[in-house]
């Protein structure tokens, strides 16, 4: 399989083990990673001193976790792309999915008992919702 496999990073410590799944299957399949992160929002901040500004959104904080995340799961024989995108989570993902003619998403499987299970998850809404496969990682801590 060459294609591209989308997974989704928010710099917690779960979506970093559906990274490095997701980075195991694109190695595996031949496949490339990319890495995306998700902001809901077009809040931007400007900060100054003298003449230095510096400017920061949300945009550009997602792509930030994008970037970083795509950076420690590059290796030589891997091809690694990152990107930003509007929405929440899952609709940002499946919307990726699809922009970029995606095989598979890797999503991790936070939030996928209890309650959570019940009122819904990036898993569950991106599982039912996807415009390809779906591969959910074991990410939480539970056995």
């Amino acid at each position: 399989m060459t294609g591209i496999i989308v997974v989704g990073v928010d710099g917690s410590e779960t979506a970093l083990k559906a990274a490095h799944t997701a980075r195991d299957l694109a190695a595996s399949l031949g496949a490339t990673l990319h890495v995306v992160s998700a902001f809901d929002s077009d809040r931007t901040e400007v900060y100054g001193s003298g003449s230095d500004k510096w400017i920061v959104s949300d945009a550009g904080d997602a792509e930030k976790v994008a970037r970083s995340v795509a950076d420690s799961l590059r290796t030589p024989a891997l091809h690694v792309t990152y990107a930003a995108a509007r929405g929440k989570p899952a609709e940002a993902l499946i919307d990726e999915a699809a922009r970029s003619g995606a095989q598979l998403i890797v999503v991790g499987n936070r939030r996928m008992q209890g309650l959570g299970r019940v009122l819904g998850s990036v898993a569950n809404s991106v599982a039912h919702n996807a415009p390809c496969d779906v591969y959910i990682a074991k990410t939480d801590s539970s056995s």
